[in-house]
C-alpha cells in the first residue's frame, strides 16, 4: 500500500499533495464545525480509500468498534460536536451485521440460537411495546421512545450477534482479549497519571463544573479520579469487573506469556479501583470472586482464591491498614453501615415507590418534558443513580421484574456452559472469568448506573456472548493451546541448551 502510494505521489504529485491538502481540511472542519457540507466534499476520496479497505479488510471494523468504545467518553478523545456518542457505535454495529448479510453463505447463523438470544428477544419485544406508554399523560412519543430503546435493548441484541459471529476461532478470541488488556491497561495508566502528574486542561474543567461536582468530596480534599472513563462510579466498576476477569484469566492459562499479560493487566485494574474512590467496586470484587469459587470446579484453585478473598475483605472490614490513605478509608466506609452518603439513595427510592405504584409500566422510555404541573414530574426528575432503578424508573414493576429474569436465564445459562460442558480447563477459566465479570458488572448495576455505558455495556454483554460460542471452538482451542505449548516448550528447550553451551564454552576457556 505505501509503495502503490509512493508510486502514486511520484507520477502525480500535484493531485495527491491536493488530496492531502483536502484531507487535513476535512479533518480541521469536523473538528471545528462538524459535519458541514464542505468539510464531507473535502472527506469523499478518504471516505471512498477507507470504504474500499474496510471492505477488504472487514474484521478492521469489529476492532475499530472495540476501541472506539473503549476510548469514547475519554476527554482527549476528538470527535465531531453535536452527534450523539452512541452514533459510532451503532453505525459501526450496523455495518458489521451488514458485512454478515453479505457474507451469508460463510456466516455460522447455528452459534445464535441459544438462551441468550431467547431472553434478548423477550427483552427487546418488552421495550418494543414500551412505545405505547403513556403513563404521563403526554401523548405517543416515538422519537422520545426510540432514544430510550437503542440504548436500553437494542445495543445488546447488537453486541450479542457481533460477538457471536465473529468471534468466530481461538485466534481472535486471544487477539480480542489482548486488545480488551491493553485498553484496561492505558486506563490504569491514566488513571495512574491523574492521580499523580495531574489533569488535563479539560479534566480540570470537567472536575470544577456541573458534572464534576461529585468527584470532589471530604470538603474538596478528596478527588475521585475516573481516567477515561464518563465518571468515577463507572471507572470503579468497570475496573472491579475487568480485574476479576483477567486475574482468572491468569491463574488458569497454561501459556507462559499469556497468563503473565493476564494477572498483570488484572492486578493493574484491581489497584486502579481504589483512586475511584467507588465503594460499590469493593462489592463487584467480592461478588466476582464468590462466583469464581462456584465455577472453578478445583479445590486446588477454590482454597487459595478463597484465602485471598477473605484477607482482602478481613483487612478493609476490620482492620485500620492502609487508614491514612483517604482512597482507602472512603473505600473502607463501604462496610459502615451507619455511613449517611452510602444510605441517601434510599430516601430518593422510597418517594420513587410511592408514586410507581401508579405506573406499573413505568414513565416510558427516552427523555421527555414532564410538565411542572405534572402528578410524576418529581420523581422523573429524581436522580436514578442506579441502572435497576433507572430500568424501574423507565419501565416500572413489569419491566425490572422482566429484565431481572431475562438477566438471571442468561447468566446461568453461561455457567451451566463453563460448568458442564466445556472440557479444557483454560477455555473453562474464560469462561468462568467472563460470567463473573458479569455478575460483578450487575451488582454495579444495582449500586451505580453503569450498565449500559461506554465501555462496559458492549464489554461485559459482548464476554457474556463470548461464553456461549466456547463449545464451538473448543476443539479448535485445544488444538491451539497444544500447538503453543509445544512452541514454548521448544523456546524452553532452546534456551537451555544454549544456556549449558555457554557454561561450556566458559568452563574451557578457563581450561
Amino acid at each position: 500500500m505505501a509503495s502503490t502510494f509512493r508510486t502514486y505521489a511520484k507520477n502525480n504529485g500535484g493531485r495527491a499533495l491536493l488530496l492531502i491538502l483536502l484531507f487535513v481540511l476535512a479533518i480541521y472542519e469536523f473538528i471545528n464545525a462538524g459535519f458541514t457540507p464542505f468539510a464531507i466534499v473535502c472527506a469523499l476520496p478518504i471516505i471512498t480509500l477507507g470504504a474500499i479497505l474496510v471492505l477488504r479488510y472487514r474484521i478492521s471494523v469489529f476492532w475499530a468498534l472495540i476501541i472506539l468504545n473503549y476510548l469514547i467518553m475519554w476527554q482527549g478523545m476528538v470527535l465531531p460536536p453535536g452527534i450523539p456518542v452512541s452514533f459510532y457505535n451503532e453505525i459501526l454495529e450496523i455495518i458489521l451485521i451488514i458485512f454478515v448479510i453479505i457474507d451469508i453463505k460463510d456466516t455460522k447463523f447455528d452459534r445464535l440460537g441459544n438462551i441468550m438470544l431467547f431472553t434478548l428477544l423477550v427483552w427487546c419485544a418488552f421495550c418494543t411495546l414500551e412505545v405505547l406508554n403513556d403513563s404521563c399523560g403526554l401523548g405517543l412519543d416515538v422519537a422520545s421512545w426510540y432514544q430510550g430503546v437503542r440504548l436500553m435493548s437494542f445495543q445488546l441484541m447488537y453486541t450479542f450477534i457481533i460477538f457471536t459471529l465473529y468471534i468466530s476461532n481461538p485466534r481472535i478470541l486471544t487477539k480480542y482479549i489482548y486488545v480488551w488488556g491493553a485498553l484496561a491497561l492505558f486506563a490504569v495508566f491514566w488513571v495512574w497519571k491523574q492521580k499523580y502528574i495531574g489533569l488535563t486542561p479539560g479534566e480540570s474543567a470537567w472536575l470544577h463544573g456541573p458534572h464534576g461536582r461529585q468527584h470532589l468530596i471530604a470538603g474538596g480534599t478528596l478527588t475521585r479520579y475516573w481516567s477515561i472513563y464518563s465518571d468515577a462510579a463507572n471507572f470503579g466498576v468497570g475496573m472491579a469487573s475487568t480485574a476479576i476477569a483477567f486475574i482468572i484469566f491468569g491463574i488458569t492459562a497454561k501459556i507462559k506469556k499469556l497468563r503473565i499479560f493476564y494477572l498483570v493487566v488484572g492486578f493493574g485494574c484491581a489497584w486502579a479501583m481504589f483512586p475511584t474512590g467507588t465503594r460499590t467496586a469493593i462489592f463487584c470484587f467480592i461478588a466476582g470472586f464468590m462466583t469464581y469459587i462456584f465455577l472453578s470446579k478445583s479445590f486446588k484453585i477454590a482454597i487459595p482464591v478463597s484465602i485471598v478473598f477473605a484477607l482482602f475483605v478481613f483487612i478493609l472490614a476490620f482492620t485500620n491498614i492502609g487508614q491514612g490513605n483517604q482512597q482507602i478509608r472512603r473505600m473502607r466506609s463501604a462496610f459502615d453501615k451507619e455511613d449517611a452518603s452510602s444510605n441517601a439513595r434510599s430516601i430518593n427510592q422510597e418517594a420513587m415507590r410511592r408514586y410507581l405504584k401508579e405506573a406499573p409500566w413505568g414513565l416510558g422510555l427516552g427523555n421527555k418534558n414532564v410538565p411542572a404541573n405534572n402528578k410524576f414530574n418529581y420523581v422523573y426528575n429524581l436522580p436514578a443513580d442506579s441502572e435497576y432503578v433507572y430500568i424501574w424508573m423507565r419501565t416500572g414493576v413489569i419491566g425490572i421484574t422482566v429484565f431481572l429474569i431475562c438477566t438471571g436465564i442468561m447468566i446461568l445459562g453461561a455457567c451451566w456452559i463453563v460448568f458442564f460442558t466445556l472440557r479444557s480447563p483454560s477455555l473453562r477459566g474464560i469462561g468462568a472469568g467472563l460470567c463473573c465479570a458479569m455478575v460483578s458488572q450487575q451488582l454495579g448495576g444495582y449500586g451505580n448506573q453503569v450498565l449500559m455505558q461506554f465501555p462496559n455495556c458492549l464489554t461485559f454483554y459482548g464476554g457474556l456472548a463470548i461464553v456461549y460460542i466456547l463449545p464451538f471452538i473448543e476443539n479448535e482451542w485445544i488444538a491451539y493451546e497444544k500447538d503453543e505449548l509445544e512452541k514454548q516448550e521448544e523456546k524452553r528447550r532452546l534456551k537451555l541448551e544454549k544456556r549449558k553451551q555457554s557454561r561450556v564454552t566458559t568452563w574451557l576457556k578457563w581450561i
